[in-house]
């Protein structure tokens, strides 16, 4: 694909959808913060996104078996019924990998949610049809499920499939789109044009935070930038849909925020998340999990730009 053909792929006009990892919030004693995580998932359902929970965010990968149910049930009190979707992690537990998969997805039915599957190092360099098959046997209960591709800069259980395995789970119908976290903007075209050519309706969400404007080209997102702003999110989305001039300004402050926020070490973007919400007043404590990267101390002030670059301060 050359720039010619890039720049012909423009959508222009496209209604996106629109999902956020939400993070997870500490108190003074460490504890989670329950009001205001449920006022941030609140939040996101208010401008029109869809709110994610357990995801890397919200340090799913560092959480018990007994948080992460917590974090459900938190999710469904909040959110009266609200569609929300939450990520199906199995790393690190013994048994089945399909069987785990389901017993973390039904779990997730139970809430109400949607799953998204987690990638797990067993399946790591498997072939296509080992891949596609777990993934098949894991969502026959379920009527529909997201899949992730996660880049290792995130987490080591992540893996960038080879396209025959995109395009295997591509195939199972339950699975009616796929989070793609690459950080590499020709991979994410690749699956598009994949998608385009094998299944149109299938969904391509976006994690990538140093690209946001992958939305341009086809996919909708699954950010966990949007988490810190979704307001300021809805409305780029209403703006690159309504083809205003103004997307420009408000997505070139998003991108911004998601540069800095995202630099390595990438993980440490949740202490960054944790900063800024608490500079906006929307969480108790700019605490992370206690296991989780921090950033140095002048990220506040540094962020502090970013918010005044969005009109929010």
């Amino acid at each position: 694909m050359n720039l010619a053909d890039l720049h012909s792929r423009r959508r222009t006009g496209r209604a996106v959808a629109g999902m956020a990892a939400a993070l997870l919030p500490f108190d003074e004693n460490g504890q989670i913060a329950e009001e205001a995580y449920a006022a941030c998932l609140r939040e996101i359902v208010a401008a029109g996104l869809t709110p994610a929970v357990n995801m890397d965010t919200g340090y799913v990968n560092l959480l018990t078996d007994d948080q992460r149910a917590r974090v459900l049930r938190l999710a469904r009190k909040a959110l009266g019924g609200a569609s929300f979707v939450a990520g199906a992690f199995i790393e690190g537990q013994n048994g089945d990998v399909a069987e785990l998969y389901r017993r973390e997805m039904g779990r997730i039915a139970e809430h109400g949610g949607t799953p998204i599957l987690f990638q797990t190092a067993r399946l790591h360099g498997q072939s296509a049809s080992e891949v596609a098959g777990v993934y098949a046997r894991a969502v026959r209960d379920v009527p529909a499920a997201y899949a992730f591709e996660l880049g290792r800069m995130f987490a080591p259980n992540g893996e960038i499939w080879p396209p025959e395995v995109v395009r295997a789970i591509m195939d199972v119908p339950q699975i009616t789109g796929m989070k793609h976290s690459s950080l590499d903007r020709v991979v994410e075209l690749e699956r598009l044009a994949l998608r385009d050519s094998v299944r149109p309706d299938f969904q391509i969400l976006t994690g990538n935070d140093l690209g946001i404007d992958m939305i341009e080209y086809g996919s909708d997102y699954l950010l966990g930038l949007a988490a810190f702003s979704p307001a300021s999110f809805a409305l780029r989305d209403r703006l690159w849909r309504d083809r205003d001039c103004g997307y420009l300004a408000v997505a070139d402050a998003l991108q911004f925020l998601g540069a800095v926020a995202f630099r390595a070490p990438v993980p440490a973007y949740k202490h960054s998340a944790a900063i800024f919400l608490h500079l906006l007043g929307k969480i108790p404590t700019p605490r992370t999990h206690p296991r989780s990267a921090e950033r140095p101390p002048w990220e506040r002030e540094i962020l502090a730009s970013c918010a005044e670059r969005l009109h929010l301060l």
